[in-house]
């Protein structure tokens, strides 16, 4: 598969100006929307080399989840968690987790048991947590915008190619596949 790209100049939805490269035609059938300048879709780019705006791509995706890059070794997902929403409580016992917040707020929870968890730290737009293998943990939206962020697995936790347009579906997933 081949993907064409051209570098040019956008604005983040905060003003500020950046550069992405915009997809023009993939030998896969995904193409920008020149109407509105957003994405069709995101598809897992994985395991071939991959570059990306990280912050646009995280801004644009309104997806639950979406699996952007899954190699053997780590796996780069997107998040849009709406407000007032969560993660879900849950552990992950063989890999560590980097989220990286772009939008919103929230609140991180962590610990040794589901029923205690005593590391609570607020977070914002720009800050970054690591959660290590083997701890309980939840993200929170405490505020009234979707949080947007990024979070990279090592190894992957999820399938290749996943995408789940809403919390809902990640719940359905995991109960049907026991990821």
């Amino acid at each position: 598969m081949y993907n064409w790209y051209e570098h040019k100049p956008s604005r983040l939805s905060n003003g500020n100006a950046s550069y992405m490269n915009n997809k023009l035609y993939s030998t896969a059938g995904n193409r920008l929307n020149k109407q509105n300048g957003s994405w069709h879709s995101y598809k897992d780019y994985g395991p071939e080399p991959f570059v990306v705006n990280i912050e646009e791509a995280t801004m644009r995706n309104n997806t639950f989840r979406t699996a952007l890059w899954t190699g053997e070794h780590l796996q780069l997902t997107l998040m849009s968690i709406k407000p007032g929403e969560d993660i879900g409580l849950e552990i992950h016992p063989d890999l560590d987790q980097f989220v990286r917040i772009e939008e919103g707020k929230g609140i991180v929870k962590m610990g040794d048991r589901k029923d205690n968890l005593r590391f609570r730290k607020d977070v914002f737009a720009d800050y970054a947590f690591v959660i290590p293998a083997g701890k309980w943990h939840n993200l929170i939206n405490t505020g009234k915008t979707p949080l947007k962020l990024y979070s990279i697995y090592a190894p992957p936790q999820h399938p290749r190619g996943t995408v789940h347009e809403t919390k809902e579906d990640a719940e359905a997933a995991e109960r049907r596949y026991k990821y």
